[in-house]
């Protein structure tokens, strides 16, 4: 959001640049997004002003796509010097040099609010959104800034039930932070309503914005964590999805599963090409599922004497009424 805000104009949305810059034609011929947000963002980090059409008069086609769009080339307004303070953000105004009206001005700083940014981030072209190297279908720069928030169902953050479901239910965490995003929305808009002075509205604003964060992310650098009341830091979305443990690793990609093992396998000159070797142990400890029918009952007959602990063998035998014999416990042919 910071580079953003340093690489279009703060009152008309336009980018800094445009293509009568030799260093910016050659950045927007990039075909790696990133790359070329990344070049984009470097030239117009020192623009201190958004040129007006005058100083545009060669580039005619930029000229031709953003007449329509505003009813100027560029607003010729100064841009701040942005500047991150936790999870705020704050912009200089300085008087440029040779502004006979301004010179001599004390630099102005403002906070630039989330609203802000949203309207500056509204401003910006289709045309503009694909330069920088964003998508106008699945990155557009408004997206950025949350204006409702998606809240999962109970299944992502279940509540636990103590003394076998007679006793209080103790919430998720993820729970909590929601009644602490819904209280902290509800007093900004109830001091908003109120008309409650700025500095106390401000105040409402940014304990709403420290709640989402840290219901997101409960781990961002320079920023004290959000507790438990018994003192535990909560466990926000990004720890429950990163990292070895984590629902990706931990859940989706390896699981525990039945009939499965994990052991060494080798090659051997008299198995075919489709076989692995496994050791004696494993072949005797993963089972198979045999339908017995006529034409193999004689050599599951020979299996199930064998029993479970010689190599060809069987563990159990399920009858046609779903009754499962366990071949450790039934040594005698006449039990089966």
């Amino acid at each position: 959001i910071k580079k953003l805000l340093e690489t279009v104009c703060h009152n008309c949305g336009k980018i800094l640049v445009d293509e009568s810059h030799p260093a910016f034609a050659d950045a927007i011929r990039r075909r790696d997004p990133k790359k070329r947000f990344d070049l984009v963002w470097r030239l117009c980090k020192p623009k201190m002003i958004c040129e007006t059409t005058m100083a545009l008069d060669d580039d005619a086609p930029s000229e031709k796509a953003k007449e329509p769009k505003h009813d100027h080339g560029g607003c010729g307004n100064i841009q701040p010097e942005v500047r991150r303070e936790g999870l705020r953000l704050s912009g200089t105004w300085k008087a440029q040099k040779g502004d006979e009206e301004n010179e001599g001005q004390q630099p102005e700083k403002k906070p630039i609010t989330p609203q802000m940014a949203l309207n500056i981030f509204r401003h910006i072209s289709t045309e503009d959104i694909k330069r920088m190297g964003l998508s106008n279908d699945y990155a557009r720069p408004e997206w950025m800034i949350i204006t409702v928030l998606p809240v999962p169902p109970p299944p992502v953050r279940p509540s636990i039930s103590v003394d076998g479901g007679n006793g209080p239910r103790g919430e998720d965490d993820l729970t909590y932070k929601l009644g602490d995003i819904i209280r902290a929305n509800g007093n900004v808009r109830r001091c908003e309503t109120e008309g409650s002075p700025a500095h106390v509205v401000n105040e409402f604003e940014q304990l709403l914005q420290f709640h989402v964060a840290t219901y997101m992310d409960n781990d961002i650098a320079g920023q004290p964590q959000a507790l438990q009341k018994s003192g535990r830091p909560v466990k926000s979305i990004r720890a429950r999805l990163k990292g070895k443990e984590g629902r990706l690793r931990g859940n989706l990609m390896g699981k525990r599963v039945d009939f499965s093992a994990r052991t060494v396998i080798t090659g051997d000159p008299n198995l075919s090409l489709d076989e692995v070797g496994v050791p004696r142990s494993i072949a005797r400890t993963l089972t198979y599922p045999e339908t017995v029918t006529p034409y193999n009952i004689q050599k599951l007959h020979q299996l199930v004497k064998n029993g479970p602990n010689e190599h060809p063998g069987a563990k159990y035998v399920i009858r046609d009424t779903g009754e499962r014999i366990d071949l450790r416990h039934h040594k005698r042919a006449g039990e089966i």
